[in-house]
């Protein structure tokens, strides 16, 4: 008999009974709450978490939380009820836990620590992979968070292979884990790699083995094959996307047996993502955050010499492969007009 959702809610999410998940990955400037509200309405992705929100030497005011997380006033879920977890960045424990707190007072489902962003700003200000040279401090971060919350909220982390090589990797998979990291992600890169190409699955899979507690894959997964792949190196049945899932929409839906996004649908998503920006924060933040989701979907886009109506827009791609196709004919003609205005996609169809 299969257990009802409910068990597998906060820190038994990611059990080792729980079937597998997708969660949307927290891509700073990138995945705010209309990507996430788009993305999880297509089905698939079963957890988000927000932009890492900076966490120095002060406790935050509300108003942060809300701003990263609108969600939290809508019990921590997207309009279609997949929960939000807030992710939080930072080197000070105690101001990690207060700020954890303070979340979770708000309705945080629960709270991930960022060991992984490569930013050098971010890393020279202590923070994101910094952390990862001394495993001992990200053990530290996450045990201030965990003592700081109700036993019931689930804490986790996300790291990558190291900073500038992949020499202690199994050691920051056992930090996370002794400071009491309920599931751990793995980004298959060092801080130096950046987002370089190949990611590295099998060190995810020494870091699982070196562990207990579930470990959830993510890297250079742009197809479901790469997915599969991803999976079977590892030995992780959960898995993380990200820019995978900007350039292909549909992507967490076809890896449970979905369909690929169709034309209309395509287009139905970019308006849609385009309205819930423009309602949220006005002609010009709609139109440069369109653009920037196109350049993903175009980056994506591959042609094919015929495209009918029920097409999907990447049965249209082929890595390496000048575009021509009409969606990426769309994406362009978009790109160029400053800005673009509600009025634009009445010509889309």
């Amino acid at each position: 008999m299969t257990e009802p959702l409910a068990f597998y809610e906060h820190r038994q999410f990611f059990s080792h009974e729980a079937p597998p998940r997708t969660v949307l990955a927290p891509m700073e400037g990138v995945v705010d709450a209309m990507t996430r509200s788009v993305l999880t309405s297509l089905g698939g992705v079963d957890l988000c978490l927000t932009e890492f929100v900076r966490v120095t030497t002060q406790l935050l005011p509300e108003h942060v939380f809300y701003k990263y997380a609108p969600e939290l006033r809508s019990g921590s879920r997207t309009a279609a009820g997949t929960p939000l977890l807030i992710q939080l960045l930072g080197s000070d424990p105690v101001c990690l836990g207060e700020n954890a707190a303070r979340a979770v007072e708000l309705g945080a489902y629960g709270i991930d620590l960022n060991f992984g962003c490569p930013a050098k700003t971010v890393n020279r200000h202590d923070g994101g992979a910094s952390l990862l040279k001394n495993p001992e401090r990200v053990a530290n971060a996450v045990r201030g968070v965990r003592s700081a919350l109700p036993s019931t909220v689930s804490v986790s982390a996300k790291v990558r292979l190291g900073f500038h090589d992949k020499s202690l990797h199994r050691e920051i998979a056992q930090a996370a884990e002794s400071g009491g990291a309920d599931w751990l992600t793995v980004h298959a890169r060092t801080r130096d790699e950046g987002y370089q190409p190949p990611a590295h699955w099998a060190f995810i899979a020494s870091m699982r083995e070196s562990i207990r507690i579930p470990v959830i894959a993510n890297g250079e997964c742009w197809t479901p094959a790469d997915v599969m792949n991803m999976q079977r190196v590892s030995g992780c049945r959960h898995v993380m996307l990200g820019r995978g899932l900007l350039a292909r929409p549909s992507l967490a839906r076809e890896i449970r047996g979905g369909s690929e996004l169709t034309w209309a649908e395509t287009l139905d998503l970019l308006r849609n993502f385009y309205l819930e920006s423009f309602d949220a924060r006005g002609e010009a933040f709609a139109s440069a955050r369109l653009k920037q989701w196109l350049r993903f979907m175009a980056n994506g886009a591959r042609p094919t010499s015929e495209i009918s109506e029920g097409s999907s827009v990447h049965s249209m791609v082929d890595v390496g492969v000048t575009p021509s196709s009409r969606a990426q004919n769309l994406f362009e003609r978009l790109k160029r007009l400053e800005p673009i205005r509600k009025i634009d996609f009445e010509t889309l169809a």
